[in-house]
């Protein structure tokens, strides 16, 4: 638990200063952070302690003190010593104890809140009064990114993340499932769709260099209003589905710029089949083998410009006409004139949605 992390590290930079020793335990006894080896006062006197309306209790070897955590005792803090300061030290440390628990907690409430809103768990007025008593803005402009790894769930992904946006302390980052992190995302007054863009540029420049992994990151519409935000995240997570289909080779959507491919993934199945049927009859574009794949994509990228196509694939252009009239005759199309050129690009990106479809079932 991170709280008990930062707790030790107090305890013992309290220790460093006061050369006090320092125990927290729960309400069974056990130890949650020490700064020694200790034996702990008897089960009974800790019991009766709970049981008193003391708040400290002192003798000659030790103190202790109630930790009140939303008015309920949670824990009890031990200070051995006889120092005349060691009564204002442990005050002081009972004092800091609370507010780190009681920050904790509101964290923690928060990020339970988003979670809940995000999966439209609220109503508007519901979801406004929750965010007013936990301090959230609720009419400031947001923007929602998913960051999602190609390789196994790392740990290491969701402590990077943080680390990048730890200095925005108005962002929220939190994860509610294993298909990716989320980033909900405060602008500032000076940031557009561009700079949504960079952002999400950075992030997976970041994990690839301090995760060591590569990722995906998509990014909704800004929103202006926290009611939005459900619709913002369903946004992130089209734009990530639908990039991961058609544009695979790409690591950064943006769900205003989806293109064609936002046309195609909301079409039925069936009609992408009659599309398909319509066009190749009984041939496949699975037959076409990988190296004629790459010229055909290197092509468009070049906006059918057989010169720089021939360039980049380092081949003759007179070899690269020789594949593509192959193509031709196989399909009937020509891909050097605009036409069957789009009817193709089309058709290859239909076949990879069918797929898709196919391995959801």
């Amino acid at each position: 638990m991170k709280v008990f992390q930062v707790l030790q590290k107090c305890l013992n930079d309290w220790k460093n200063i006061s050369h006090l020793d320092f125990c927290l335990v729960d309400s069974d006894d056990k130890i949650c952070v020490t700064t020694c080896s200790r034996q702990l006062p008897s089960s009974k006197k800790l019991e009766d302690f709970r049981e008193s309306d003391a708040l400290c209790l002192s003798n000659t070897s030790c103190s202790l003190y109630k930790i009140m955590d939303n008015q309920q005792l949670a824990y009890i803090l031990i200070l051995w010593g006889t120092d005349p300061s060691a009564s204002t030290i442990g005050e002081l440390a009972v004092c800091q104890i609370e507010s780190l628990l009681t920050a904790y907690a509101e964290k923690s409430d928060k990020n339970v809140f988003m979670q809940n809103l995000l999966l439209g768990n609220y109503g508007e007025i519901d979801a406004f009064n929750k965010a007013k008593k936990l301090h959230i803005s609720t009419s400031v402009r947001r923007c929602i990114f998913l960051a999602e790894t190609k390789q196994n769930k790392d740990e290491n992904v969701l402590a990077t993340i943080r680390n990048i946006f730890s200095a925005r302390t108005r962002d929220f980052i939190t994860a509610l499932d294993d298909s990716g992190i989320i980033i909900i995302h405060e602008l500032q007054s000076t940031e557009e769709f561009q700079d949504m863009r960079r952002v999400a540029h950075m992030l997976v420049d970041m994990l690839n260099t301090e995760a060591m992994t590569s990722a995906w990151v998509s990014y909704s519409n800004l929103t202006d209003n926290i009611h939005h935000l459900p619709s913002a995240y369903k946004e992130a997570k089209t734009a990530l589905e639908v990039g991961k289909i058609f544009y695979a080779q790409k690591n950064v959507f943006g769900y205003n710029r989806l293109g064609i491919g936002r046309l195609i993934y909301q079409l039925p199945v069936e009609i992408c089949e009659m599309f398909i049927d319509e066009f190749f009859k009984e041939e496949t574009l699975d037959s076409i083998d990988d190296e004629t794949l790459a010229t055909i994509r290197t092509f468009f990228e070049n906006n059918l410009n057989l010169s720089e196509t021939s360039r980049q694939l380092y081949v003759h252009r007179n070899t690269l006409v020789y594949r593509f009239e192959k193509l031709q005759k196989k399909f009937g199309l020509d891909i050097r004139t605009f036409e069957d050129a789009l009817t193709f690009k089309l058709a290859m990106m239909v076949v990879d949605y069918i797929k898709y479809s196919q391995n959801l079932k």
